[in-house]
């Protein structure tokens, strides 16, 4: 394994000692733009004050931070911006923590795990996905999924799997008819779970908890909107009772689904869980000064637009009336048509989801609309995309690509050591700022 060239070239630390924090938590908002966080401010302002109240976002944010790979088209996927965020180093899109030419480069975790550090991914994704494998895996693609599995059981530092807690979903990868890993993980003295109700059993580290095939179901409709905001609460009251200090990773993985989707119900509600993910750690850190909060985005998706067809507004509070996914809206349609026979019938069914109110015509216009999509070849997918075409129109909201873009992403930090995240950074640097903190006793040592 390597590290970045700037990190092999360092051999003190630039940090002052007293600046160096205990235990790292560090944040990724997959997908998170500058447009997802304005958002979120005017989704959440309180309809009873005439002020727009300050999110977690407004009052953490420190700097920017660019995210090209390592190639000349300026915008990256998930795997290679998050090999830059756990490693320090740039590579082609797809890779999971290995350069150009398929070499390892040693990842952050794998350091913390190296310095005696108890370490913990929690992510909405399968845990084997681009962002999280990045931080405990290396493979030349993203996509070879069972591979990126197997590895998290062969990859060892000191004779032991990299991350001591990892909480999110992916079971199809893990309980294979092939392979049962879960078993090995077992074996190695890990507890597993399969239920998020179960997570108050866990009393004591290492652990597994997969709570979904995939990923784990979206915030709007699951039995627990805020399930990364009570997985990163467990995860935080089992790392405390450890000796030795740790460093962790949690990732609002869906929220860039959304934004592939060009879903703005989806991606607020993705929000409103990652932002009371935020506070938690804030109140974690009030009552726990020596540890740090680093957050950031590994890219923007789908080029959200507040504003659109030359209108000046936004009306995002209206997304707080939508109470099912425009993906479930359509399956509930395509299964029970009835619900389009009359204009009549179809208010009832918009108002008791929606109920984001249109003029008599308007809806019976889209009525109609949805009625024509029933007989299409893809009708659950024909119809949520009118669904999100409509709930756009009415909101304002506009998107430029079903894809990322390659704008600057948002740094948030709080805590010890907070000031070195201020300003412009590329992702690189944050990185190395951050291992530089977790290395700091091997630093000392060479000075």
């Amino acid at each position: 394994m390597s590290l970045s060239p700037a990190l092999q070239a360092e051999d003190k630390l630039s940090i002052p000692e007293e600046d160096i924090p205990r235990n790292i938590i560090y944040l990724i908002g997959d997908g998170m733009g500058p447009a997802y966080t304005s958002a979120y401010r005017y989704f959440s302002d309180r309809p009873d004050t005439k002020q727009v109240e300050e999110t977690i976002f407004d009052r953490l944010l420190v700097g920017m931070s660019s995210t090209y790979p390592d190639d000349d088209t300026y915008v990256t996927d998930s795997a290679a911006a998050a090999t830059a965020l756990a490693t320090g180093s740039k590579s082609y899109n797809g890779a999971i923590a290995v350069d150009h030419q398929h070499d390892k480069l040693t990842t952050m975790m794998e350091m913390a795990k190296e310095m005696g550090k108890t370490t913990a991914i929690v992510v909405t994704s399968q845990i084997n996905h681009a962002t999280p494998a990045s931080f405990l895996a290396h493979n030349e693609s993203r996509r070879n999924y069972d591979e990126i599995a197997d590895s998290y059981l062969t990859n060892l530092i000191n004779g032991r799997p990299v991350a001591d807690l990892m909480l999110g979903g992916g079971t199809q990868y893990f309980v294979r008819e092939d392979n049962d890993l879960t078993l090995e993980f077992q074996s190695l003295g890990y507890r597993y779970i399969d239920k998020l109700s179960e997570l108050s059993s866990l009393d004591s580290l290492p652990a597994l908890g997969l709570f979904a095939p995939s990923g784990m179901d979206a915030a709007l409709g699951s039995q627990d909107p805020y399930r990364l905001t009570t997985m990163t609460k467990s995860a935080l009251k089992l790392l405390s009772k450890q000796s030795a200090p740790f460093v962790m990773m949690v990732e609002a993985s869906q929220i860039d689904w959304c934004g592939h989707s060009n879903d703005i119900v989806c991606a607020m509600n993705e929000m409103e869980d990652f932002a009371k993910t935020l506070e938690a750690v804030k109140q974690y850190i009030d009552v726990h000064p020596d540890t740090l909060l680093v957050a950031t985005a590994d890219h923007s998706t789908g080029g959200l637009t507040l504003g659109r067809d030359g209108k000046y507004q936004w009306k995002g509070k209206l997304l707080k009336q939508v109470k099912v996914l425009p993906e479930h809206l359509a399956q509930t349609i395509v299964k029970t048509p009835s619900v389009l026979d009359t204009p009549k019938s179809f208010l009832a069914f918009w108002s008791n989801r929606v109920n984001i109110s249109m003029s008599a015509d308007s809806l019976e216009r889209f009525r109609l609309s949805l009625m024509r999509q029933l007989n299409s070849h893809k009708a659950v997918a024909s119809i949520e995309r009118e669904i999100k075409r409509k709930i756009d129109k009415l909101t304002y909201t506009g998107w430029t690509t079903s894809g990322h873009n390659g704008i600057d992403v948002q740094i948030f930090a709080y805590g010890k050591g907070q000031q070195h995240f201020r300003g412009h950074l590329d992702n690189t640097q944050i990185a190395a700022t951050l291992i530089e903190m977790i290395n700091a006793e091997r630093f000392r040592l060479n000075q």
